[in-house]
């Protein structure tokens, strides 16, 4: 299991176009992956219905964590994307 934090940065949180982004990059990884916020409330980052019905929006911290065989991989990507959103 790897796990690492990440905030989201992004004016808008997770609406739309970034939430299918994070979904289309999450699917490639074999690795189960869950996002936490840090109030509990996890989400499923390969469901774009997850994703959204979360409503991650700025300023909120958020730790990613995944399991299997390409986990360090998985997590590393997904905060860079998390850390890149700029819309």
């Amino acid at each position: 299991m790897f796990t690492d934090n990440a905030t989201i940065k992004n004016q808008t949180g997770l609406h739309a176009r970034p939430a299918a982004q994070l979904v289309a990059l999450c699917k490639k990884f074999a690795s189960n992956i869950e996002i936490a916020e840090a109030s509990g409330k996890k989400f499923d980052p390969k469901s774009i219905i997850s994703v959204l019905s979360a409503g991650i929006t700025q300023g909120t911290d958020v730790t990613i964590t995944a399991e299997g065989s390409d986990e360090n991989d998985a997590v590393v990507q997904i905060v860079a994307f998390i850390n890149d959103l700029s819309e």
